[in-house]
């Protein structure tokens, strides 16, 4: 304890995204709180993407594409919307080498997935192609899983599922074009196939846009016999951001 105080006389908390002094470790300033914009009220209980009215207490609503989309999980949740300083947040962790945003994305993934959640569901996050794990040297979405499952005391599986080809980048592609790109691309690691069936599964990844790779990861762990399948992205790209 002392080590630890002197630690922080030395080096007090900063801020995640600046340069300002907080009071606890991994930790947002006021004014980086206020330009995050956590999803918070009425979401569509697939894809979390935030909706206008009252939180609904029992009735699950559903947004406009969840509604003509057929959705392969059961229900979804999301942290931040990818705007502003959560943009800022997903892309420093996935490019920027900043894995220490790791532990309080894995709270504030807890936090928004705290409706969806049950007590023998196993945790597995998004796979990268060996190609670009090796690239980039972490997978994100492994990280974040790792964290939401430590917070919320839940099994973890890092490496459950398999991107068996490689995908181009979605980036630029529209909605149709994005399923095509991961259509079958993921699957089942023999090796922990038993682990998934007979269990509900929740899948992590940093970024939800159309939904096509939690489709792809979905569709895997009902194949291997998951009983239910439920999604949750750090960020959720909405219309409006």
């Amino acid at each position: 304890m002392v080590m630890q105080a002197a630690l922080q006389l030395l080096y007090p908390p900063q801020c995640l995204t600046c340069d300002a002094l907080v009071s606890t470790d991994f930790g947002l300033c006021g004014r980086c709180w206020r330009d995050t914009p956590f999803v918070t009220g009425l979401v569509c209980d697939k894809c979390g993407t935030p909706l206008p009215g009252d939180e609904a207490e029992d009735a699950a609503v559903l947004c406009d594409d969840c509604l003509r989309i057929a959705r392969p999980w059961h229900r979804g949740r999301a942290a931040v919307l990818y705007d502003r300083n959560g943009r800022k947040l997903v892309l420093s962790l996935k490019h920027g080498d900043r894995l220490d945003l790791a532990r309080p994305g894995g709270a504030w993934l807890a936090r928004a997935a705290a409706p969806i959640l049950e007590q023998r569901m196993l945790v597995l996050p998004v796979p990268l192609h060996w190609w670009r794990l090796m690239r980039r040297r972490y997978n994100q979405s492994a990280l974040l899983s790792a964290s939401l499952a430590r917070v919320a005391g839940l099994d973890h599986c890092p490496d459950a599922l398999l991107r068996r080809r490689y995908t181009a980048t979605q980036d630029g592609r529209d909605r149709e074009r994005r399923f095509a790109n991961v259509a079958g691309a993921i699957t089942v690691n023999p090796r922990h196939a038993h682990r998934i069936a007979g269990r509900p599964v929740l899948l992590v990844d940093d970024v939800m846009t159309s939904g096509a790779t939690f489709a792809a990861a979905a569709e895997a762990c009902t194949a291997a016999g998951a009983t239910d399948v439920s999604v949750v992205a750090l960020a959720r790209v909405a219309k409006d951001a």
